[in-house]
C-alpha cells in the first residue's frame, strides 16, 4: 500500500540508494541507514512497516541486529538480503523471526514482490491482533438489560461513522470498554487503539504524551519520542477523563482535531495524522464550561455522538451475568475449578448499590474467587459492606429511607436469587424459602418480578 514506511539497513551506499529508488518510485516513504545501530536508533524514534536487513555489515551484523529489533519491535516485519547466503543463514535468520530472504544483487521484480507480501503479511498480523481484542472487547459489554441493549446498539449505530465519540458514565462503569467496542467495529480495527488518562498525567507531561517531543526539547528528553497522537494514526485515540486536562492543552487538543497536524514539543515539523478521538468523562463537562474550565468549541468538536454508559444500579438484573463471566476469568486466571455463589449471597450482591459500579463488582468476585475456601461462596465470605451486620447498616449503606425500604429491597433480591438458582422452579424456590407457592406468587406480583419466557 503506497505511503506505507520502509526502513533500509545496509553498509553499502549503493544498495542504499537503489533500493531507495526502486521503493519510492512505488509510492513507500523510505528511510535509509548504514549500520545496526542507526537501524535501532530509527526504529526506536520512528515505527516503519518493513525492514529490509543486510546480513554482512561491519561491527553489528544483521543477525544481531535482527535479534534486537525483534526485541525492541517484537511485530517488526523484517526481510533478510545477502550476497554470500548459505542455507544455515537463512534457517537461523528465520528462526530468530525474519519473514523472507532475498539475495544480491537484488532484481527489481524480486525486491518488489518481497515488499508487498511482507507489508501485507504485517497488515494481517495486525488485523488479527485486532480481531482478537475485538472478540475479548465485546465479550466484555456483558448484559441483557433493556439499558445495556440500547449501548450496545448505540455502540454499533456509532462504530461504522467517522463521528467523534464523547462517552459520559461514572468511574468504574465501563466507559473504556465501550471506546474500544467501538474502535473494534470500525473500518480502524485493523489499526492501533492507543488510550491516554488524562487525569493520571502531571499537566507538564501531558503535552508530550500527547504530541511526543524531540531529542533535548527539555531536561530528561534524551531521546525523541512519539506522542499518543502519533502512535495512533490511521486508528483511534481514546482521551480518558478529559475533564481533567488544562485549558492549554485543550487548546492544542483542539488545534490538532480541527487541522489532523501537530508539531512535536520543541520540534519544528509539522506531523499530519488520521486519527478518530474517543474522549470520556465522568465530569459535568457542560458546567466546568461554565466555569471556564472546559473549551465550548472543543466540548462541541468532541461531542458529536453523545454515549452515556448506566451505572450498574440501573441495571441490577445484569449482575448474575456479570458475576458468572468474572468468576469463570478469574478462576481460569488462578487454575481453581469453577466456584459458584449460593441464592443468599448473590441476595446481597443484588441488593448492594455498588457505587464503584462494575470494576467494584469485578474486583470483590476476584477476591472471593481467591480468599474463599470452598467451592460454593456463602454470606459468611461476603466482607462488608457488601454484607451488612445488620438491616439497619444495609439501609445506611444503600441510602434507603427507612428500614422497611431496606427489608423489601433485601427481600426482593433474595426471591430473585433464589430463582436463579433452581432455575425458576417455583416449587423448589418456595420451598426453599418455606413459604406456600401462591405466597411466592403474591410476593412476585408485588416486587414486579417477572419469571424469563
Amino acid at each position: 500500500m503506497a505511503g506505507e514506511h520502509i526502513l533500509i539497513v545496509d553498509d553499502e551506499p549503493a544498495i542504499r540508494t537503489s533500493l531507495r529508488g526502486v521503493l519510492e518510485d512505488e509510492g513507500y516513504r523510505v528511510t535509509a541507514v548504514a549500520s545496526g545501530a542507526d537501524a535501532l536508533a530509527a526504529l526506536a524514534d520512528d515505527g516503519h512497516d518493513l525492514v529490509f536487513l543486510d546480513i554482512l555489515m561491519p561491527g553489528m551484523d544483521g543477525l544481531e541486529t535482527l535479534t534486537e529489533i525483534k526485541r525492541l519491535r517484537p511485530d517488526a516485519t523484517v526481510v533478510m538480503i545477502s550476497g554470500h547466503a548459505t542455507i544455515e543463514t537463512a534457517v537461523k535468520a528465520t528462526r530468530l523471526g525474519a519473514y523472507d530472504f532475498i539475495e544480491k544483487p537484488l532484481s527489481l521484480e524480486k525486491t518488489l514482490l518481497s515488499a508487498s507480501r511482507a507489508l501485507e503479511h504485517g497488515r494481517l498480523e495486525q488485523e488479527n491482533a485486532a480481531l482478537r481484542a475485538r472478540l475479548s472487547s465485546r465479550a466484555e459489554i456483558i448484559g441483557e438489560t433493556a439499558v445495556m441493549r440500547a449501548l450496545r446498539d448505540q455502540i454499533a449505530t456509532a462504530a461504522p461513522s467517522s463521528g467523534r465519540v464523547l462517552v459520559h458514565g461514572e468511574n468504574g462503569s465501563g466507559k473504556e470498554l465501550v471506546a474500544r467496542a467501538i474502535h473494534a467495529l470500525s473500518a480502524r480495527r485493523h489499526r492501533a487503539f492507543v488510550e491516554i488518562n488524562c487525569a493520571a498525567i502531571p499537566d507538564e507531561l501531558i503535552e508530550s504524551e500527547l504530541f511526543g517531543h524531540e531529542k533535548g526539547a527539555f531536561t530528561g528528553a534524551v531521546a525523541r519520542r512519539r506522542g499518543r497522537f502519533e502512535q495512533a494514526d490511521g486508528g483511534t485515540l481514546f482521551l480518558d477523563e478529559i475533564g481533567d486536562m488544562s485549558v492549554r492543552t485543550q487548546a492544542k487538543v483542539l488545534r490538532s482535531l480541527e487541522e489532523q497536524a501537530f508539531e512535536r514539543v520543541g520540534g519544528k515539523e509539522t506531523i499530519k495524522v488520521d486519527v478518530r478521538v474517543i474522549a470520556a468523562s465522568n465530569r459535568d463537562l457542560a458546567a466546568l464550561i461554565g466555569e471556564g474550565r472546559f473549551r465550548e468549541d472543543l466540548y462541541y468538536r468532541l461531542n458529536v455522538i453523545p454515549i452515556e454508559v448506566p451505572p450498574l444500579r440501573a441495571h441490577k438484573d445484569d449482575i448474575p451475568l456479570l458475576i458468572e463471566h468474572f468468576i469463570a476469568l478469574f478462576c481460569h486466571e488462578n487454575g481453581k475449578p469453577v466456584k459458584r455463589l449460593d441464592g443468599e449471597a448473590l441476595a446481597y450482591f443484588l441488593s448492594y448499590d455498588w457505587p464503584g459500579n462494575v470494576r467494584e463488582l469485578r474486583n470483590m468476585v476476584e477476591r472471593l474467587v481467591i480468599m474463599a475456601p470452598r467451592a460454593t461462596i456463602g454470606p459468611e465470605d461476603l466482607p462488608p459492606p457488601l454484607r451488612p451486620k445488620d438491616v439497619g447498616e444495609m439501609a445506611a449503606a444503600a441510602g434507603e429511607r427507612s428500614l422497611r425500604e431496606a427489608r423489601d429491597n433485601f427481600e426482593r433480591a433474595f426471591i430473585l436469587a433464589e430463582l436463579r438458582v433452581h432455575d425458576w422452579n417455583m416449587t423448589r424456590t418456595a420451598e426453599r424459602l418455606g413459604i406456600e407457592r401462591s405466597h411466592l406468587y403474591r410476593k412476585l406480583k408485588a416486587y414486579g418480578i417477572v419469571p424469563p419466557k
